[in-house]
């Protein structure tokens, strides 16, 4: 049988996930963290029972609540979390084991949607149909050729 570790923390305990994602929560609240948004993927995913996803107002604020929210998780359940992306802390992944933290630079979560990727079952919206563009009738005369040449003539050159 394997030794859990930080890495590989053994099997997961619903009871031990629910109260880390209040912990997480409530951190991420008690930093002031905006649009806080839980995904669960028991069951959908093996990589983790939660997903959050939160978003800070600046890079600040972002490495701020990624290393808040670290300290916390390590004095509460003796685990240290593993962290991506502090550098720039435009988008800082967490990996506090059985769940996965993702924060983001408004900007940077809009752009990469992963609500929309990760929200199984949701599917999204159908486009709207596009409009029917009628043919042309035979006796027409094409608007997009001029009368004086063929259309390939674009050759405007001349030496």
């Amino acid at each position: 049988m394997p030794v859990p570790t930080a890495a590989n923390p053994g099997p997961a305990d619903p009871e031990a996930s629910a109260a880390l994602l209040q912990l997480i929560i409530g951190s991420l609240d008690d930093d002031q963290a905006v649009d806080t948004v839980s995904i669960p993927l028991a069951g959908k995913s093996s990589i983790a029972d939660y997903m959050v996803i939160s978003s800070g107002r600046s890079t600040r604020q972002v490495a701020s609540m990624a290393n808040k929210l670290g300290d916390r998780i390590k004095a509460e359940t003796g685990r240290p979390v593993r962290m991506e992306g502090l550098p720039t802390a435009d988008w800082v992944l967490v990996d506090a084991g059985d769940i996965i933290i993702h924060l983001f630079r408004p900007e940077v979560r809009s752009f990469y949607n992963l609500e929309r990727m990760w929200a199984f079952g949701e599917a999204p919206a159908a486009p709207e149909p596009l409009s029917v563009i009628e043919p042309l009738a035979e006796d027409a005369e094409d608007p997009r050729t001029p009368d004086d040449g063929p259309p390939d003539d674009l050759d405007d050159d001349e030496d």
